[in-house]
Formats: structure tokens, sequence, C-alpha cells
């Protein structure tokens, strides 16, 4: 009968320590879910979700230790679970990655979430104000000049954008955009006379947790070309992570390009008129 070399390793019981921070770890994944979940889906309101969300991190950062505890026991016992600790640690570092990079964003950037193109005069959020009364969320007014001198120094590059082409196609250009981007278009309107300015309010969502952030989009001749002021504002929140002036500048980018675009087109030439007709025959009886 063969020798069982792999039966005294077999008896060895599996560390208790390693099955809770496996079970911690796979826990807290599921409730980071069901706390994005929740947000996107408008299940509950915006704090019950981030306390999912936070007991979720704070799990996996439980994980983490009764991980090292286990590899501790392991190491002194010679019990095994050492593949549901390395489980464990793998998980915990897919909940924790990005979450990490939010707070190092946090301590680099400034704490405002409203930004715009023109601090003096910003886009009105109209249509959009009614959405912005909640307890929570913040007001539909600017948030005044000392957010302008705080993007001025984080985000200097976010300027008025000037297109060498007429209001009205600046107007559908940019309304073609925040429709590619599938943001919720609340109120579009287009330029009309006297003053042929155009508006478009939209709500956006952040990548991950969803959290809606209203747009504000202000177009209006200047001169023969036309001149476009935007505005996006974190609904939720006193810091934006930069998210807002993210989607400014990569709006700014992708209208430049596609009125670059449209100004190269040729122009349509008129159909040539029909030939003449020609006269009659009269037949002579």
């Amino acid at each position: 009968m063969a020798r069982r070399f792999s039966a005294p390793y077999l008896s060895e019981p599996i560390s208790s320590l390693a099955s809770w921070a496996r079970n911690l770890a796979v826990f807290s994944i599921v409730a980071v879910l069901v706390s994005i979940v929740i947000v996107r889906f408008g299940f509950l309101e915006v704090k019950p979700a981030l306390a999912t969300f936070f007991g979720a991190l704070a799990l996996a950062g439980l994980s983490i230790l009764i991980g090292f505890a286990g590899f501790a026991a392991i190491w002194q016992n010679g019990t095994r679970g050492m593949s549901r600790i390395l489980l464990a640690f793998l998980i915990d570092a897919l909940v924790l990655a990005y979450p990490a990079y939010l707070v190092f964003q946090y301590r680099r950037l400034p704490p405002i979430h409203d930004i715009t193109t023109d601090p003096i005069d910003p886009p009105r959020f109209e249509a959009l104000s009614r959405l912005r009364t909640g307890e929570d969320t913040n007001p539909a007014g600017y948030a005044g000049l000392y957010s302008a001198e705080q993007q001025r120094k984080a985000y200097p590059d976010i300027e008025p954008v000037s297109l060498e082409i007429p209001v009205d196609r600046a107007y559908a250009l940019a309304l073609r955009l925040a429709n590619k981007r599938k943001w919720l278009i609340i109120d579009e309107r287009p330029p009309q006379p006297p003053r042929g300015i155009g508006r478009i309010e939209a709500v956006a969502r952040t990548p991950i947790m969803g959290f809606r952030e209203d747009v504000s989009i202000r177009v209006q001749p200047d001169g023969e070309d036309s001149r476009v002021d935007i505005r996006s504002s974190s609904r939720y929140f006193q810091s934006d992570l930069g998210s807002n002036a993210a989607r400014i500048s990569k709006f700014i980018d992708d209208l430049n390009a596609a009125a670059e675009a449209d100004s190269q087109k040729p122009a349509k030439k008129p159909p040539p008129p029909p030939p003449p007709k020609s006269p009659a025959k009269t037949v002579k009886k």
C-alpha cells in the first residue's frame, strides 16, 4: 500500500483567523457594491449609502489586521489557511485602492465643489435649482469669490471658450456633446433674438458612485463668432475631488475639436438650377 505523504499536512486544522479575514473581505466588497447600487438607482438617501460604504472600508481594514494576525498564527502553529489570507488581502486591496486615491486627491486639491469658466457672471441653474433645495444639497447659487480664487490657483486653464463659428452652430455642437456623454438634459433653450443666448442644463454622474453633478452651459454671440461658458457643480459635499474641473476641461477640448472640424467642412454648393423647359411644339393640321 502506497504511503500517503500528504496526510500529516492535510490533518492540520485551518486557522480560524484566516477564515475570518477572508469572510470579512468578501463581506466588505459586497457592501461596497450594495452602496453603489443604492446611490445609482436612488433606493435610499445619500447618507445611508455613505454609511454602508464607509462601513465596508472599515471591514476591509479589519480584515487586513486579522489577516496579519492569522499569518503570525500560521507561522507559529503550522496551521493551514495561507491561501485564504492571500485572497483576503487581494480583495481588501481592490476595496481600498480607489478610496485611497480619493484621500490623496482630497489632500492635494482645494475643498471646492463649484467650477465655472466665468466666475464673474457664471451660468445660472434655473431648471436645476429646484433639485438643489434638499437639506444635504449644495445651494444653486454660485459658491462665491473664495471658490473662484481657489479655482484660479488649482485650475488656471479653465477659461471661456471662443469659437470661430456662429452661435447657432456652437449651441448645436454643445448640445450634441452633452447628449454624447449621456448627461440627463433637464432644459435646452436654443439662441433666440434679440440677445441670441442659448442655455443647456443637464445632470452628470461621477464614474463609480454615480453622485449627481449639475452642469449649465451658456452659448452667446461674440460678434460674428460665439462664446461658450460652462459651470459644473456637485450637488452633494463641499469638495468634489477634482471631478467638476476634469469634466469641464474634457468638454472644452472636445468642443474645440468639434468646432475646428465643423469649420473645415466645405460649404455645400447649391443645387444646379433645372434646365429651361423647351417650348411646346404646335402641330399644324
